[in-house]
């Protein structure tokens, strides 16, 4: 299986979903090297904070959707949630070995191996003491610059603007709303979106007020060439590259 290459992207830069999770098992370090062996401008993970304050890369608040045993994250301990492995790539029943739960050091550490830009989503709400760790785990192994920060909790954008006042950030969203441009030029947020929300009027409105457009998740080949006409500045991806 390969990915969906799109000829013509003009200005507009392709992030990788959860890794390349449309070949590779989702927020897998294979996932991760997938995209980073391609020409990907960054790629994207989620974290979820653990109960004994570690942080891992996971997209849902349970495992057992892709793992062996079903463990709520923020409820368990670290040790524990190492021990799981995940399903292997394309299969129902068959766990790898080889795939268990990423730490956010693993991620940076392919991030950085392939010079990609980190989209690290904050899952859930986060006390500010667990935020101040994450960038700091994020200061320690990569380049803050190269790193975009997302979440659809929008205190926790507001925690990290005041604690890294240049730091790139993306307020997620599923729906264009009439308050939302002010919203995010309050802290000065760009916007990650619901691909089918966007048109060319809205896509418009964002960059008239100098806001950067990232959309998720579109996998649409035809969709994503209209998102370029209209001049999105990211796509995220299961697959299209």
């Amino acid at each position: 299986m390969e990915t969906i290459k799109l000829n013509e992207k003009k200005t507009t830069r392709m992030v990788a979903h959860r890794g390349l999770s449309g070949i590779e098992r989702e927020n897998s370090v294979s996932a991760f090297v997938a995209a980073g062996n391609r020409d990907y401008y960054g790629m994207e993970c989620d974290v979820h904070v653990t109960k004994d304050e570690k942080y891992v890369i996971y997209h849902d608040d349970t495992t057992g959707r892709l793992c062996e045993k079903d463990f709520r994250i923020e409820e368990t301990d670290y040790e524990e949630l190492s021990r799981l492995r995940l399903l292997a790539s394309g299969k129902t029943e068959v766990y790898d070995r080889l795939h268990q739960i990423p730490t956010l050091k693993e991620y940076l550490e392919v991030c950085a191996r392939y010079d990609k830009v980190a989209v690290i989503e904050l899952k859930n709400a986060m006390p500010e003491k667990n935020i101040a760790e994450i960038i700091e785990i994020c200061r320690a192994e990569y380049d803050l610059s190269k790193i975009i920060f997302i979440s659809f909790v929008y205190e926790n954008l507001v925690t990290v603007r005041n604690l890294l006042p240049q730091q790139k950030l993306q307020y997620l969203v599923d729906f264009y709303s009439d308050d939302l441009i002010d919203k995010l030029k309050r802290y000065e947020l760009d916007v990650d979106i619901n691909y089918r929300s966007l048109t060319a009027e809205n896509v418009k409105a964002f960059h008239d007020n100098n806001i950067a457009i990232n959309c998720w998740t579109c996998d649409n080949a035809e969709s994503a060439r209209n998102l370029i006409a209209w001049g999105v500045d990211f796509i995220t991806s299961n697959i299209l590259q």
